[in-house]
């Protein structure tokens, strides 16, 4: 699978984030591990709610001001929340040793076998419509092996519609590739812009059993938002759904 970029240095918000919500410090910082680079994540928040200080520790794989900005942008996108950069230490370690990773999915039989033969999940298409009677709509084709599923979002027409459908739409297709006790949910998804070229961001959020983990992924947009959106979400998960295609 083509890995997209992360967020780069000196981003900013283009869309508007969702509106603030109710968050817990342990969300936060499952969101922050799944950061790419982040080996662990402690958020401390003051007496009001508001984010008191974030302590990292992150690989020398990535700078430790572009660990920040992708801590900005991920706590932006899922909770609607503004981190100063002031607040976020980053403690680097050449020693990757990861907290242990949230069970692993697992892949409906007929999926197992079928993503057998490319062992990964591959994007062939996406094609946004628009028509009076359903607004905006968004149909995506992944293809895992010799097989091809398709997942399809509509909604109302506005300035986020287009990231959100495409994501859902996404979502949706990957859910076939899933066992039934194991879903996938769209959380958030923004565009931010850097160096003159924009980026599209994820968030969405995995459950297997009694664990939910968050998931963030990111990717350039080059060819349509739609096409980068789609791309953010499998570099969000596809760490997650291979985990589960061993067991």
């Amino acid at each position: 699978m083509t890995v997209p970029a992360t967020p780069p240095r000196g981003a900013t918000t283009i869309d508007s984030p969702a509106s603030p919500v109710d968050w817990a410090v342990s969300d936060a910082e499952s969101l922050l591990r799944s950061l790419p680079g982040v080996i662990s994540a402690k958020v401390v928040r003051d007496d009001t709610g508001a984010i008191k200080e974030i302590h990292l520790l992150a690989t020398t794989e990535y700078a430790p001001k572009q660990v920040v900005r992708n801590v900005e942008s991920a706590m932006l996108a899922r909770f609607g929340a503004h981190v100063d950069h002031r607040s976020v230490s980053v403690a680097r370690s050449a020693d990757d040793v990861r907290q242990a990773p949230a069970p692993a999915p697992a892949l409906a039989p007929a999926a197992a076998s079928a993503a057998a033969p490319g062992r990964g999940v591959y994007f062939e298409d996406v094609e946004a419509r628009r028509s009076r009677r359903r607004g905006l709509s968004c149909v995506v084709t992944l293809r895992a092996g010799t097989e091809r599923y398709s997942g399809e979002a509509s909604g109302a027409e506005s300035s986020r519609a287009r990231g959100e459908l495409a994501a859902t739409a996404t979502i949706n297709a990957l859910r076939l590739l899933l066992a039934e006790n194991v879903t996938l949910s769209f959380e958030s998804c923004i565009t931010v812009e850097a160096t003159g070229r924009a980026f599209a961001f994820v968030v969405v959020s995995g459950r297997a059993g009694r664990d939910t983990t968050f998931l963030s992924g990111s990717c350039e947009v080059k060819d349509s938002l739609e096409t980068a959106v789609v791309l953010a979400v499998l570099d969000a998960t596809e760490r997650w759904i291979e985990r589960g295609a061993g067991h």
